[in-house]
């Protein structure tokens, strides 16, 4: 009789190990990396001629191969922040800049067409700070980090409010002089986070200016100075 009680105890205890385990191994496993720079060019009237964008990639990555029998859940209402450091580590912005998906629609009136005739739609739920999407297994999006206009020796962090900035696209609370800078990027979604730390090299021409992995060495405080 003991023998089976302690059996039965011990079938429960194994069958609970395995179903949180396989529960952990299904839960989303978020990896930032960095995409190749993006160049544009932008038609006349617009408030720059050309652009040099950085961003990321957020990959939710797919099971092992022994797991591939089982589906990994989605990453479900991604959204985040970037923080903008020196490289001592000091935080440049006293603020952190909300996080930009780059497929998320544009906080801008949409044009449309009814009948031939011209029109502008206006979406409320564009004109917002907030960014947010979901990731699937084996799926990439991009995010936004910065980006400089022409030949101008600042950069800009890129987010919603970009759009409704003056200057238009310069958002003077993302404005970083000439130099480099620690970037760390924090991805939340379904009760996790990831976060990843990045350098930006904003020292020289659009050419030069560019996204590297952060070394070892390289720290960040998350509380903001004193005074910025």
């Amino acid at each position: 009789m003991l023998t089976t009680v302690i059996g039965i105890v011990a079938g429960a205890i194994i069958a609970i190990l395995i179903t949180v385990a396989v529960e952990a191994l299904r839960r989303p496993k978020l990896h930032l990396s960095i995409a190749p720079a993006e160049e544009a060019p932008y038609p006349p009237g617009r408030p720059a001629k050309h652009g040099r964008s950085l961003t990321l990639n957020l990959a939710n990555e797919q099971l092992p191969w022994f797991a591939r029998w089982m589906s990994r859940s989605p990453a479900l209402q991604c959204r985040g922040t970037v923080a903008f450091h020196n490289m001592d580590g000091e935080r440049f912005f006293a603020a952190e800049m909300p996080l930009r998906f780059a497929l998320s629609p544009q906080p801008i009136p949409m044009e449309i067409v009814l009948n031939g005739v011209r029109g502008i739609l206006v979406d409320p739920l564009r004109f917002t700070a907030d960014s947010r999407v979901d990731v699937y297994p084996g799926e990439t999006t991009p995010l936004d980090i910065t980006v400089k206009f022409d030949e101008e020796d600042e950069c800009y962090g890129w987010s919603n409010l970009n759009y409704f900035s003056d200057p238009p696209w310069r958002h003077t609370d993302w404005k970083l002089p000439k130099n480099r800078y620690l970037i760390s990027v924090t991805v939340f979604s379904s009760g996790q986070k990831c976060i990843g730390l990045f350098r930006l090299f904003n020292e020289a021409g659009p050419k030069d200016f560019r996204l590297e992995p952060a070394l070892s060495s390289d720290k960040v405080n998350s509380r903001p100075q004193s005074a910025i």
